[in-house]
């Protein structure tokens, strides 16, 4: 009987040995899938290369574009003077600033115009990979088709997707067999070339990227077709901010597979991840800012003439869900929901209003947070506002920023920087109030976050679903292994150019009926309005103002620039406790209603913002744009945000408020760059 026990004992012990190694092993599995789901790849970081690198490229072979083709945009104000004309007032301000000829400054800002409208980066690779890893919900060479069974095409794609159509487009009225049998605009044999692309001189003059392809012969159906290498600024697809690129992945195997019809009509076809389109489709900045000119809008929306649209009011009627979902259509019948109505992707994206995006939404915050399109207004006014009350400190990798005195013809506004000290004068534009790197810096990681180096940017987080720890892209890694970045470098001194001359405010005496509606106004009203404006709003929303008493150190010692960092908390309620005084407002009230020293009236030059960062607190709304988190340190654009910015103390405690049953709840928000718009 002892025998027997001592054999259960045993065959117990065994059973509970193996039962806890298998638990140790599954723990173990768990936690190394854990692992790799979590942890990044960082022996990879600062040692993969762009497309352009990859084939030896160098970057003085990417040269800017200084074609006026774009010329009449903008209110007209980069054509060459009339025989006989001055430049503009516009033209001549910037020369004075910056110490160039007006003939310099209007090519130079061409050259930034045509970067901001055409220059993609490459990101051409990243939104393929976008299309796949999104099993073709979203893919923009279906956003830039006609074809015949969509919701959209050329004929209604303004009103529909909030897109901006190009000039000199014509909708396709059959499939384009010099494009692969696809749907795609077609160029108005009236018009001139594209300046940059699609055809033999532009493609010459600026060569695209030879990789994979490019440039080889492929066997379709025992015929041979040659594949282009195309110019490194794509050809024009007939929507704005949109480019055409031959896509390097399209060999014989993926050329033989190619069905155009499938394509459109046959989901397990274009479902497929591993479905390589003969195009890859890259996006310009002009996709989420260029829109109708607020004071001459097209007459015709869906065929705007270039006169018609501008590059910086944004992108305001822009339907972020159907542009992510290009099967989206209408309802059949009221009640009906539509195809993609039971897709939680499309519900996330349908609670973006028309003219916004989550920004945050590739390199996620796991917020969901629609911000307005930003338009870019009044950048000289903006650089004089920073320079007073928008100081930072940036260390360490943060240096690596290009500033104003790296170009000549930026050289001008180099006392923006100190770069003993680190100290920068810094505009904002994001709306938690995140660049705070310089201006040349804010543009530069743009491209980033619409995919330039992709190759570099995706291994430093997980794309659309998140889980990855994210960590910073390195603007060192990119000088080094992006020949793309630094051509971007090369190319954002104009840009800033570019909107120092055309991001001027749009104002409704200029419009077509503006003097009349004006002119119906009651002056008293109108005078009211003035002195409710200097009361009540222009404490956030005017940049001029009166000065303080040095006594109240609203701009003196730890709170002088601004009072960026630690005690910016400190700052704020010190220039708030002024802004609420009846000193303040009188001295509103006079700078309004009177015409200032050189005759300007208030509007002239007035950005109508403080450029200060508000703290939550005190705005009550929008507090998920508030505790956006990609700019902190050792997050994503860690190294696009000052030192300064990432030590603001966290604002008050508010009360938010469950969307579904109201419930209150206490939200602080953590600082150290989180709190304030």
């Amino acid at each position: 009987m002892a025998n027997v026990r001592q054999r259960i004992v045993r065959f117990l012990a065994w059973i509970v040995a193996v039962v806890v190694a298998l638990a140790v092993v599954a723990v173990a599995a768990v936690a190394l899938i854990v692992w790799w789901l979590i942890e990044p790849d960082s022996s990879r970081f600062g040692r993969v290369e762009d497309e352009a690198k990859k084939v030896h490229r160098k970057v003085e072979e990417f040269p800017g574009a200084g074609e006026p083709y774009f010329a009449a945009m903008d209110k007209g104000l980069l054509l060459p003077p009339a025989t006989g004309a001055d430049y503009p007032a516009e033209i001549k301000e910037v020369a004075t600033a910056t110490g160039l000829d007006p003939e310099a400054v209007r090519k130079a800002a061409i050259r930034g115009q045509n970067a901001w409208i055409v220059w993609t980066g490459g990101n051409d690779k990243f939104w393929d990979f976008a299309a796949k890893a999104t099993i073709g919900s979203f893919d923009l060479l279906k956003t830039v088709s006609s074809y015949p069974t969509m919701a959209y095409g050329r004929d209604n794609r303004f009103r529909y997707l909030g897109l901006v159509n190009e000039p000199c487009f014509d909708a396709p009225k059959s499939a384009d067999p010099n494009h692969w049998g696809l749907w795609l605009d077609q160029r108005k044999t009236d018009c001139a070339a594209d300046s940059f692309g699609g055809n033999a001189e532009a493609d010459a003059r600026y060569p695209g990227v030879q990789i994979g392809s490019r440039g080889t012969t492929v066997k379709v159906k025992g015929e041979d077709k040659k594949i282009p290498v195309g110019s490194y600024y794509g050809e024009p697809t007939g929507v704005v901010g949109l480019r055409l690129f031959p896509n390097p992945d399209f060999d014989s195997k993926a050329a033989e597979h190619w069905d155009a019809l499938r394509y459109y009509t046959d989901p397990s076809y274009y479902n497929d991840k591993d479905l390589v389109r003969p195009y890859r489709v890259g996006m310009s900045c002009a996709f989420c800012h260029v829109g109708p000119n607020p004071i001459n809008p097209p007459k015709n929306v869906e065929s705007p003439e270039f006169s018609e649209i501008s590059s910086n009011p944004g992108a305001q009627y822009f339907w972020v869900d159907r542009i992510f979902f290009w099967n989206t259509r209408p309802r059949a019948a009221a009640g009906q929901p539509a195809e993609n109505e039971g897709n939680f992707l499309f519900q996330l994206f349908h609670t973006n209003p028309p003219g916004s995006l989550d920004t945050s939404l590739v390199s996620s915050d796991y917020m969901n947070n629609p911000r307005t399109m930003n338009a870019v207004y009044d950048v000289l006014e903006r650089l004089r506002i920073g320079a007073k009350t928008g100081k930072e400190i940036i260390k360490g990798d943060e240096k690596d920023n290009k500033q104003a005195q790296d170009y000549p013809q930026t050289a001008a506004f180099g006392s923006l920087y100190d770069k003993t000290t680190g100290t920068v004068a810094s505009m904002r534009v994001l709306k938690d109030g995140a660049d705070s790197v310089g201006t040349l810096g804010a543009l530069n990681r743009v491209y980033l976050n619409i995919g330039l180096f992709s190759e570099e940017w995706l291994l430093h987080f997980r794309p659309f679903l998140g889980g990855q720890k994210i960590s910073p892209i390195r603007i060192a890694d990119a000088q080094k292994n992006s020949v793309y970045w630094q051509a971007t470098e090369a190319m954002t001194p104009d840009m800033a150019i570019f909107f120092l001359v055309a991001a001027r405010a749009d104002h409704l005496k200029d419009t077509e009926i503006g003097e009349k509606v004006l002119a119906e106004r009651d002056p008293a009203e109108v005078e009211r309005g003035k002195i409710v404006f200097a009361e009540n709003c222009a404490a956030c929303h005017s940049s001029k103002q009166p000065v303080p008493a040095p006594e109240l150190g609203v701009d003196q010692g730890i709170c002088e620039g601004g009072g960026s960092g630690p005690h910016y908390r400190e700052c704020w309620d010190r220039y708030w406790a002024w802004a609420q005084s009846d000193a303040f407002k009188a001295g509103m009230v006079k700078l309004v209603t009177e015409k200032d020293a050189d005759g300007k009236d208030f509007l002239d030059g007035n950005y109508l913002s403080t450029e200060r960062r508000v703290p939550m607190d005190v705005v009550r709304t929008n507090a998920c744009s508030a505790i956006a988190t990609n700019g902190l340190s050792g997050d994503i654009w860690d190294n696009f945000t000052s030192s300064t910015y990432k030590s603001l103390p966290p604002p008050h405690e508010v009360t938010v408020n469950h969307p579904v049953s109201g419930a209150a709840t206490p939200l602080q928000a953590g600082g150290n760059g989180r709190g304030y718009l």
